[in-house]
């Protein structure tokens, strides 16, 4: 499906905040296949382009990473962003959802850009904020990161805003031709 498309399927609705808490409602890193690692440091080892010594229950030392939001190579500094933020989605419809479908959700890793390695100071920029509100710096990053937000948008039926819906559509038609992972 070409971006353009599925922007334009994306339900609209009011965002709601209230009764959000992140640790009570999406819980913390999981190790979902009991290996010693949890999901933050599978991220951590998926995505290093030099990968970190790994000793004892899965302390990772050393490594370096891509952050594509600000286009960087760090080797420390290095955050686990979830794409669509966790109060984001709690904003656009995971409140309904059962708790053990937000905590599946925090740390899913069947989807590769659902949780990325960034530099600690895009993530902090980038907060809970949606793409209304946040793009990343980097701007040959945009696009990807535009598409990679629908798709998770899209896959877990989350909504948007009005203002959000409008951003995609501008930025969409900015991005040609974009087919959805």
């Amino acid at each position: 499906m070409l971006l353009w498309d599925a922007v334009d399927a994306l339900p609209v609705a009011a965002e709601r905040r209230e009764g959000y808490n992140r640790l009570r409602e999406f819980g913390d890193w999981i190790d979902a296949d009991r290996d010693g690692c949890n999901t933050r440091q599978e991220v951590l080892l998926g995505e290093a382009i030099e990968v970190p010594a790994q000793t004892g229950r899965c302390t990772l030392e050393g490594g370096r990473w891509y952050s594509y939001y600000d286009d960087q190579y760090p080797t420390r500094g290095i955050d686990i962003d979830h794409l669509v933020p966790l109060a984001e989605s709690w904003d656009s419809g995971a409140w309904q959802w059962e708790r053990s479908r937000r905590v599946e959700y925090a740390n899913d890793l069947s989807v590769p850009h659902h949780l990325v390695a960034v530099t600690a100071s895009s993530n902090r920029q980038k907060s809970d904020k949606d793409v209304a509100q946040w793009l990343p710096p980097y701007e040959p990053a945009r696009c990807p990161y535009i598409t990679e937000w629908v798709s998770v948008k899209a896959r877990y039926g989350l909504t948007v805003d009005t203002t959000e819906k409008q951003t995609l559509t501008h930025l969409a038609a900015q991005c040609p031709n974009i087919t959805l992972p």
